[in-house]
């Protein structure tokens, strides 16, 4: 089959080997060459993925059997044309669509299928963020409709924080749509990811609960199984079962969720494998979550998802600027037991951004905290340079 992969950064890399691993076609495609996937894909296209007729000309040329989004800056609305053309767009064109922008997700799991959220209002200025702020109260948390990895996220904890968090909404919004959304603050004492895998012609299955600790709105660690308990994780999955099955096609989608003393709120989804599932590159599961989204999307039967060890991961991060970053300490990990890392290859650095990642793996009986603080003193032993 042929695939078209629309973003290449670090997740779009690991489903290209995985997919080649298996005798696919991958076309990678970002705004800037030499991206991770682009690497390892067996051609590449570098276009502005918001230019709907620069897309338009990718998949008349290459004719995809496939079209993969794997991040939000695309013109999605083209999704539904390419599907007409019989081209099938993972998970679905109604499933991309949706979840690049946060407004119509939520509006589908709060005011369609009735799940559980945290009180949310928009914002398309300054002056409406005054307002949403005030109904919603404080403290809050204001995000752009359109971004990834914390973006332009922050929390309001006064109102002399509201003018600061609409710019950097802004600055770090993806696409062109200008808007935010502002959720009253959910007093969690955790926080999950499910990777729910929907199948065409078999069941939906789950992975074990994934916990991660997240700064700036971007994940710093992760770690599987995560300690949910019964009655949370069957609502969890309800929930996901619920909005997978409403956006429709089959693959992979990272599900959050807050866990609090009231329950279980949704919190986002990604109809796509999700950067704290990278925990699963540790060998944690029978199959890895790129291995998994692959399968779904090609109607290859997944019997079962097992659970083989316990495992976590943590982000190497980038501190400056740089055109050729360059590492060390890699070899002080290469030297430690049931440790690995994976290098994800960005031609550039600048502070904050992941360049890399750690992974940490034990035996089931082995406590997860102990796996997850092995992962996230061992990232501190890999400096990237400028």
């Amino acid at each position: 089959m042929k695939i078209l992969l629309l973003g290449s950064g670090e997740l779009g890399k690991e489903f290209v080997i995985a997919a080649q691993r298996i005798g696919q076609t991958i076309i990678a495609v970002d705004s800037y060459e030499n991206a991770p996937a682009m690497q390892v894909a067996h051609s590449f296209e570098v276009i502005n993925m918001l230019d709907g007729e620069a897309l338009d000309r990718i998949v008349a040329k290459h004719k995809p059997d496939f079209i993969v989004p794997e991040i939000e800056a695309i013109r999605t609305e083209r999704f539904y044309d390419y599907e007409k053309q019989g081209i099938t767009v993972v998970p679905s064109a109604k499933a991309a669509n949706f979840t690049m922008n946060r407004k119509a997700i939520r509006d589908l799991a709060a005011k369609e299928l009735g799940l559980r959220t945290a009180k949310y209002q928009y914002a398309t200025s300054a002056q409406e963020l005054q307002k949403a702020v005030q109904e919603v109260g404080i403290p809050c948390v204001v995000k752009p409709l359109m971004s990834s990895s914390g973006k332009g996220q922050s929390t309001i904890k006064s109102e002399g924080d509201i003018k600061k968090a609409w710019q950097y909404a802004v600055a770090g919004s993806r696409g062109d749509v200008i808007e935010v959304i502002v959720e009253a603050f959910v007093d969690f004492h955790s926080e999950i990811t499910l990777l729910t895998i929907t199948q065409n012609n078999n069941p939906t299955l789950f992975c074990a609960p994934i916990g991660h600790r997240q700064e700036r709105g971007d994940y710093q660690e992760s770690w599987q199984p995560a300690l949910v308990s019964e009655k949370d994780l069957y609502e969890a999955q309800d929930m996901a079962e619920k909005i997978t099955e409403a956006l429709g096609g089959a693959g992979l989608f990272g599900v959050e969720f807050f866990l609090t003393n009231e329950g279980v709120y949704f919190s986002e989804l990604s109809p796509r494998p999700h950067d704290t599932g990278m925990v699963t590159l540790a060998g944690t599961q029978n199959f890895n979550e790129f291995e998994l989204h692959l399968r779904a999307i090609l109607s290859l039967p997944i019997f079962e998802i097992t659970l083989e060890k316990t495992g976590a991961s943590a982000v190497i991060l980038a501190s400056e600027d740089s055109t050729n970053p360059t590492f060390t300490g890699i070899e002080k990990v290469a030297a430690l037991p049931k440790t690995d890392f994976r290098i994800f290859g960005k031609p550039t650095s600048r502070p904050y951004r992941r360049m890399g990642v750690v992974l940490s793996h034990d035996t089931l009986s082995t406590p997860i905290n102990e796996v997850t603080e092995r992962a996230k003193e061992t990232a501190k032993l890999i400096t990237v340079n400028s």
